[in-house]
């Protein structure tokens, strides 16, 4: 019993200990198909969190796509319209400039037509003269024809005649001639030269002395600064980059500055320079002043420059009438029309050869005025007219004429008196000059522009006028030699003594004087000094 109980007891504790294994294998098998149901549980739901953040991010880059692409969209649209509004711009431009130049074209063309109209009126009033030629031709041959009959005539009677002197003088007509020939030239010549002489040392020492007197005396009362003038303006930059601020974007800039002004803007490879080019100096000196206040203001764009343009335009015009008053109060001319003292201050910008004619014009007032006083005369028109007597050269740029007729047309439109407008049309013997107010007007000129320093001449026309000089004095017989001296203003004429006597020099003086007066275009006066030298040479041995 007690070993039953013991083996029960056994088998009791075997089974326990079995169902608590099979109890654990069970709990185990559960917890793996607990842990392999909630496994699948979240991955499923993973998942689906996974699929869903997916499509929210396809959807945000759809609509980041369609925002981008709406961006570069507008993007793409404000360049086209910013490329077309440059592109319509650029071709505004290059309109105007196509119409500018149209318009030259065109202004070309019509002077063009108007000079070949010209033309056609000169070739028809040659081809008249021409038939007037040839029928005076015509009828001067048949004059000839008629005259030929008569001198044969003539010559049969002579001949008659001829014989009978010879018969009964015994020498025959050459041998008479030839010894009263010699002995009459010998005669003349000597008498000739003798009174030639005395009324040349005569007139000399009378009208040299009286010239000399009152010419001195005006250029010793009248005394004027000339300053060197150029038609072609310059301004300095301080520096090269300039130049580019100066042209501007795509050259609107040097455009808007050549529109304003009429100046034309030459940017070439010189350094630190722009050089501005203007047939009007008025539109010159505006362009200039304009260029210099944009470049020390620094502000360069086309509405300063038309600003700027407009401003300095004024500012030329009230200086152009101011140097107008300043002239007239200068030369004690009052009563002028106010217009022409307006058009008389443009001559400040005007220059010829180098010498501005508003000086020119107030030396040439008063030294007709003082050359009035000096011979007793009323100054006071000669003083008017020398400063109005180039007052067309303010406008010949602008107008048809030659500054004669553009000075007597102003000065007849604003009423200046026949005195004044005949001195201002004879000064250049344009006509003869009928009064003495003309003569002085035409002497002062003379002076004013004459006078050593007062222009300049090219080299190339001052040697073609020394060369012109020595040809002319050399064209007679008897010169051997010819030199020109003070700068063209004296001649030397060597002769050949065998050919040329002492009698005939004078004569030969006064006709190369009247030679050079008739063929030679010269300022002031040129003296003619003929040289006569005999020279004997021995050797002693």
């Amino acid at each position: 019993m007690t070993n039953f109980s013991m083996l029960l007891s056994a088998l009791s504790g075997g089974a326990v200990a079995g169902i608590c294994i099979a109890a654990a294998l069970v709990g185990a098998l559960i917890g793996a198909l607990a842990y392999l149901f909630i496994s699948r549980t979240l991955s499923s739901k993973k998942i689906g969190n996974a699929n869903e953040e997916a499509k929210r991010i396809i959807e945000e880059a759809k609509l980041e796509a369609k925002t981008i692409r709406q961006d570069g969209l507008i993007e793409a649209k404000e360049q086209m319209n910013k490329m077309r509004v440059d592109f319509e711009h650029e071709t505004r431009e290059r309109k105007h400039d196509l119409q500018r130049t149209e318009q030259r074209l065109a202004q070309k063309e019509a002077a063009l037509d108007k000079k070949e109209e010209q033309i056609d009126k000169k070739d028809a009033a040659l081809d008249k003269k021409i038939e007037e030629a040839d029928k005076a031709q015509r009828q001067i041959d048949e004059t000839k024809q008629r005259l030929k009959g008569v001198e044969e005539e003539l010559a049969q009677s002579q001949q008659k005649v001829q014989s009978e002197l010879e018969r009964v003088a015994g020498m025959t007509k050459e041998e008479a001639a030839q010894e009263l020939k010699a002995t009459l030239l010998d005669g003349v010549k000597k008498d000739a030269a003798q009174d030639a002489k005395r009324l040349i040392a005569e007139a000399k020492d009378n009208a040299v002395k009286e010239a000399q007197n009152i010419i001195s005396q005006a250029i010793q009362r009248c005394g004027a600064d000339h300053a060197t003038e150029n038609t072609v303006s310059v301004v300095a930059l301080p520096n090269d980059e300039m130049k580019g601020r100066i042209i501007g974007r795509m050259g609107r800039n040097i455009r808007a500055l050549e529109s304003a002004t009429g100046v034309d803007l030459i940017i070439d490879d010189t350094p630190d320079v722009i050089t501005l080019s203007s047939f009007d100096p008025v539109r010159r000196e505006i362009a200039r002043l304009t260029l210099e206040k944009l470049i020390t203001d620094g502000r360069i764009h086309p509405a300063r420059i038309e600003e700027m343009v407009d401003k300095i335009r004024r500012e030329v015009e009230a200086g152009i009438k101011e140097a107008g008053e300043e002239a007239a109060f200068e030369v004690g001319v009052h009563g002028l029309h106010p217009e022409i003292v307006k058009i008389l201050g443009r001559l400040k910008y005007r220059t010829s050869y180098g010498q501005n004619v508003l000086k020119h014009s107030i030396e040439v007032a008063s030294l007709a005025s003082v050359m009035a006083a000096e011979l007793g005369i009323d100054p006071r028109i000669a003083r008017r007219a020398g400063l109005l007597h180039d007052i067309g050269k303010a406008v010949d740029h602008e107008l048809e004429g030659t500054h004669i007729q553009l000075g007597v047309e102003i000065a007849k439109k604003y009423r200046e008196s026949n005195e004044v407008i005949h001195a201002i049309a004879a000064h250049h013997n344009d006509i003869e000059p009928q009064t003495i107010d003309a003569v002085l007007v035409q002497a002062a000129d003379a002076i004013s522009s004459a006078r050593p320093g007062a222009r300049r001449e090219s080299l190339e026309n001052y040697v073609k006028r020394i060369e012109k000089l020595e040809e002319i004095a050399k064209s007679f017989p008897g010169v051997d030699q010819t030199f020109a001296v003070q700068a063209g203003r004296e001649i030397r004429v060597m002769v050949k003594p065998e050919q040329v006597n002492d009698q005939r020099t004078v004569f030969l003086a006064k006709e190369i004087a009247e030679k050079l007066e008739r063929e030679l275009e010269y300022p002031g006066q040129i003296k003619v000094n003929v040289i006569r030298e005999v020279r004997s040479v021995e050797i002693a041995k």
